[in-house]
């Protein structure tokens, strides 16, 4: 029997498990592949929002990556939730070559919780954005890690050549925070491809997660041999069937998540 490709995520732990390890090993899980997990911080939150947090220590964070990448066969690695720059200089020593890596440049919640100051951001643009293979950032992600305005689907283009000169190797700037009913996804690679997903938005409650269902799902369709415009096609794909299929559920009281 064929064994499931192994997916390494290094994210934060949501105790309402609507986002971070728990969306994105539900996802992995759901399309196929074997979810590893490197925890970086707990969290203590619902459907309203983060009540509490605390950073897992750097050390410990990179020897729960080594423990995984020593003992299984890790075909793709994604990153969310990093609590600051010792912790991204941490992930960034402790990751290993030749294996494709998805960079979710999470810096706070949607709740108005901020995980990564502006060291922080410094480090990741630094030490873990040119090992990217892909980086997925919202609009706002983008403005902060460019220092610049992300107000127009212009300035996306923009800013995501802005992210490439950061050396890693393709960027999809997501659309879910720009205004209309169509959410159109922008991805630039550095070998010259630039390409605009589009699609109808999905009227939900239920969007906790959707960038750490996003991520996940690249990463899980790398793993599976998947070419990146193909994962990120079909990633977007099982996000919006996400959304449709569970898009009058009520789970918790406020922000449900997203999930297959």
């Amino acid at each position: 029997m064929k064994p499931p490709p192994c997916v390494l995520t290094i994210a934060g732990s949501d105790s309402g498990a609507g986002a971070g390890v728990q969306a994105d090993a539900r996802t992995i899980h759901a399309l196929g592949g074997y979810a590893l997990t490197a925890i970086t911080a707990i969290t203590a939150q619902n459907t309203h929002g983060v009540l509490a947090w605390r950073a897992v220590p750097p050390a410990l964070i990179a020897e729960q990556i080594a423990a995984v990448v020593n003992d299984f066969p890790v075909a793709a690695i994604k990153t969310g939730l990093l609590p600051g720059a010792t912790a991204v200089k941490a992930v960034a020593a402790a990751l290993p070559l030749g294996i494709p890596l998805i960079v979710d440049p999470v810096m706070g919640s949607t709740s108005g919780t901020l995980f990564l100051t502006k060291p922080g951001m410094n480090a990741l643009r630094r030490h873990l954005l040119p090992r990217a293979t892909l980086v997925t950032p919202n609009w706002p992600e983008a403005a902060a890690l460019t220092d610049r305005a992300v107000r127009t689907f212009s300035e996306v283009e923009t800013a995501a050549n802005a992210l490439l000169a950061t050396g890693c190797r393709a960027v999809l700037l997501k659309g879910g925070h720009a205004p209309g009913k169509i959410c159109r996804d922008y991805l630039v690679t550095a070998n010259g491809h630039a390409q605009w997903f589009e699609g109808p938005r999905v009227a939900t409650r239920n969007v906790h997660g959707t960038g750490c269902v996003l991520s996940a799902a690249i990463a899980a369709l790398l793993a599976e041999g998947c070419n990146l415009e193909n994962a990120v096609d079909e990633a977007r794909a099982f996000l919006r069937q996400s959304l449709s299929k569970n898009r009058h559920l009520r789970l918790g009281r406020g922000a449900g998540p997203a999930f297959h």
